[in-house]
C-alpha cells in the first residue's frame, strides 16, 4: 500500500509540475510580448528572432509549487532552506533576465543561495571517499568545498543554456539519473524533488523545442535554478553514499558524480581554462563551447542537443556501470574521454575550413 501511494505521489508530481509549466508558459510569452521582453540577437546568438526569455518564471513555479504539494518537509532536512534558496536566486535570475545583472552580483546572489543551503540547511559534503587518502572533511573546509561545489554546478548550467532543449534536455537527463538512485535507496523525498524539477523542465522543453506562436528561452532565471537543485542532489547523493554498506552503494560517488554532469561541468571547465589562457575574463562571452562550435558544423539546435544529450546519456551510463573502481581511475576515464571527444568538433571544423578554403 505504501508502495502504491508512493507512486501515486509521484505521478501527481509529474502531472502537476508539468501542467502548470504548460498552461504558464502562454500567459509569460503574452506579456513578455506586450513588454517588449525578448532576447534579442547579436553576433554571439544562435537565434535569429525576438524570443521571450522568461520561460525560467514557469520553470520556478511548476517546480516550487509541486515540490509543495508533495514534499513532506518534516521528512525531508533542510527542505525550507532549499526552497529559500531557490527564491534567492529566482530574483536575480529575473532581474538578469529583464535588466542584465553584473557578473559580480551575479556571483553573489549564487554565494548567498550557496550559504543557505550550507550554514542554515546543513547540507554540506563531508567526505572525499577516500580521494587522494581523504575521506572526513573537517567543518570549515567542508564548507568551502561544498559553496565551490553549488556554484560551479549552478554556472555549469548557465553557461550550456546556448541552444535550443540543450538545458532543459541535460536538466532533465541528470535529474533522472539522481532521481532513479534516490528511488532504488527510497529517498523518497528527493525523488519528488527531482521529479518535480524534471516535470517542469519537460513541459518547458516542448514549449522552447517544438513551439512556434509560444516559444520561450528559460533565461538565467531557469538556468540558475536548475544548477542549484542539481548541486543539492549531488551533495545528498555523496552523502548517502559515505554508508559502503548501503545497498546500491557507490564507491567512488563524487567521480560518478562528476560522470553525470560531464556536460555542464566538463564543458565550463574547458571553457574557462581557454579564457585563462587567452588572457579573457573569465565571464566573459565566446563561441568556445561545444554547442557552439557543433552550430559552426552546420548542425541545427535540434541536432546539437540531440548529440550533446545521447553523450550525456553515454557517460552516465560508463560511469555507473564502472561504479565498483576507484575515485582516481573512474576521474582519470572520465577526464581522458571527454578530453577527447571535445576535440572532435574542433577537429572537424578544421577539416570542414580546410576543404573550403575558409
Amino acid at each position: 500500500m505504501l508502495i502504491d501511494n508512493n507512486i501515486f505521489k509521484m505521478l501527481a508530481c509529474l502531472i502537476s509540475a508539468f501542467i502548470i509549466v504548460w498552461i504558464s508558459i502562454p500567459s509569460i510569452v503574452r506579456v513578455a510580448k506586450a513588454k517588449h521582453l525578448f532576447d534579442e540577437p547579436e553576433e554571439r546568438s544562435s537565434h535569429k528572432t525576438n524570443t521571450p526569455i522568461l520561460g525560467g518564471l514557469a520553470i520556478f513555479a511548476g517546480f516550487t509549487l509541486s515540490a509543495n504539494l508533495w514534499i513532506d518537509s518534516e521528512q525531508f532536512r533542510g527542505f525550507q532552506y532549499i526552497m529559500a534558496a531557490t527564491v534567492v536566486l529566482f530574483f536575480i535570475g529575473v532581474k538578469d533576465d529583464i535588466l542584465v545583472t553584473a557578473p559580480l552580483t551575479k556571483l553573489a546572489g549564487q554565494l548567498i543561495a550557496a550559504l543557505i543551503i550550507v550554514l542554515l540547511g546543513d547540507l554540506r559534503l563531508t567526505s572525499l571517499h577516500g580521494f587522494f587518502g581523504i575521506n572526513e572533511i573537517n567543518y570549515y573546509w567542508s564548507i568551502v568545498i561544498t559553496i565551490l561545489t553549488i556554484i560551479v554546478i549552478i554556472n555549469g548550467f548557465n553557461f550550456i543554456d546556448g541552444v535550443d532543449g540543450l538545458s532543459a534536455s541535460i536538466g532533465i537527463i541528470t535529474t533522472g539519473a539522481f532521481g532513479y538512485w534516490f528511488f532504488l535507496i527510497n529517498e523518497f523525498q528527493y525523488v519528488i524533488l527531482a521529479i518535480s524539477l524534471a516535470g517542469s523542465l519537460l513541459a518547458f522543453f516542448i514549449y522552447n523545442v517544438f513551439g512556434d506562436r509560444n516559444k520561450i528561452f528559460m533565461g538565467d532565471t531557469g538556468s540558475l535554478i536548475i544548477g542549484l537543485l542539481l548541486s543539492v542532489m549531488v551533495i545528498h547523493f555523496n552523502e548517502v553514499n559515505i554508508d559502503k554498506s548501503l545497498a546500491y552503494a557507490i564507491y567512488p560517488a563524487p567521480a560518478v558524480s562528476f560522470g553525470v554532469l560531464i556536460i555542464p561541468l566538463f564543458d565550463t571547465i574547458r571553457v574557462m581554462f581557454i579564457r585563462l589562457f587567452t588572457g579573457k575574463p573569465l565571464y566573459g562571452a565566446d563561441k568556445n563551447h561545444l554547442h557552439h562550435q557543433l552550430l559552426e558544423l552546420g548542425l541545427n539546435h535540434r541536432q546539437v542537443t540531440m548529440i550533446m544529450s545521447i553523450g550525456n546519456v553515454l557517460f552516465i551510463y560508463m560511469v555507473f556501470s564502472l561504479s565498483f573502481i576507484s575515485i582516481r581511475r573512474l576521474l582519470l576515464i572520465i577526464l581522458i574521454a571527454a578530453l577527447l571527444l571535445s576535440y572532435v568538433p574542433p577537429f572537424l571544423l578544421y577539416l570542414k575550413k580546410k576543404k573550403t578554403g575558409k
